[in-house]
């Protein structure tokens, strides 16, 4: 097998069809589905299922592609290093919302003194697609809330943090500051959307104490969901974080559940296989 075979393959599974995966390696349709063919053979697996004129990737496929998109990734890093290596310094880093807003703006000021030289391009998401685009390569270092999902995935744990419940100033959980779980099954809930980590960690500590929470509001806008509790429209959960200036200023209020706390990790997290460079491995130091 070549590395011209890796590259068709991820192409396909990128683009989604053979045709697709020509047009955009400027290679005829015929060749693609011979090279996919080839790989079947000589794995002896089959990557796609044709069903009804369309390619359906299966489990050994998913497998296959973990390791393709590295090679292909690995080598094209190469490329780029070896050919322009005075020229050309990148570090691509990911990070949760908390982390963005809060801690990353100091660690890439921190890591720009120790190199000047070096662009530091920066995507700030939820911690599951944060986790995606590592395991894709579209980013070489992830900084995450929560649990990490995927064996692929090496975790270097460097913070703890907590969640804190809110509500407005007005409702009666602020008075009581600490509450009975079974007081908020009547509860409105203005929640973060799915995938993010503190989400998962509330429904999962929920859900393990018999309650199982619809939100009636869901926002990827930590703003969105302050001003919706300051209006007493439900109650929420979210990082101290980010909810600490708003209450330093009053503006809600926050409270307890007892025998419950929200606690979490931050972690830095890159692919196995992923081959990291002195001022990558310098980036990592400096979140621990």
């Amino acid at each position: 097998m070549t590395l011209r075979h890796l590259k068709i393959f991820v192409a396909v599974c990128e683009a989604g069809t053979v045709t697709a995966a020509g047009e955009k390696l400027y290679i005829a349709q015929p060749s693609v589905s011979l090279a996919i063919s080839e790989l079947e053979d000589y794995y002896g697996i089959k990557l796609f299922d044709r069903i009804a004129k369309r390619l359906h990737i299966t489990e050994a496929g998913k497998h296959f592609l973990q390791y393709a998109t590295h090679i292909v990734n690995l080598f094209e890093d190469m490329e780029k290093e070896v050919k322009n290596f005075d020229a050309i310094g990148v570090i691509r880093i990911g990070a949760s919302i908390t982390i963005g807003n809060y801690l990353l703006p100091g660690y890439v000021l921190a890591f720009k003194q120790m190199y000047p030289q070096m662009e530091a391009k920066v995507i700030i998401d939820n911690s599951d697609k944060i986790q995606q685009y590592v395991l894709s390569n579209r980013i070489d270092i992830g900084l995450i809330e929560g649990i990490v999902h995927n064996s692929y995935l090496v975790e270097h744990k460097f913070r703890e943090d907590n969640l804190v419940m809110i509500c407005a100033n007005q409702h009666a959980f602020a008075k009581q500051k600490k509450i009975e779980l079974s007081q908020l099954s009547k509860e409105c809930f203005i929640l973060r959307e799915s995938g993010s980590a503190g989400r998962e960690i509330f429904d999962s500590i929920m859900m393990a104490h018999g309650l199982e929470i619809s939100p009636s509001w869901e926002s990827i806008s930590t703003q969105a969901i302050v001003r919706a509790v300051k209006e007493n429209l439900g109650v929420s959960v979210l990082p101290y974080l980010l909810v600490k200036d708003s209450l330093e200023r009053q503006e809600i209020s926050k409270f307890e559940i007892e025998g419950i706390e929200f606690k979490r990790n931050f972690s830095a997290i890159h692919h196995r296989n992923k081959f990291l460079t002195e001022s990558a491995k310098d980036f990592l130091a400096l979140c621990k």
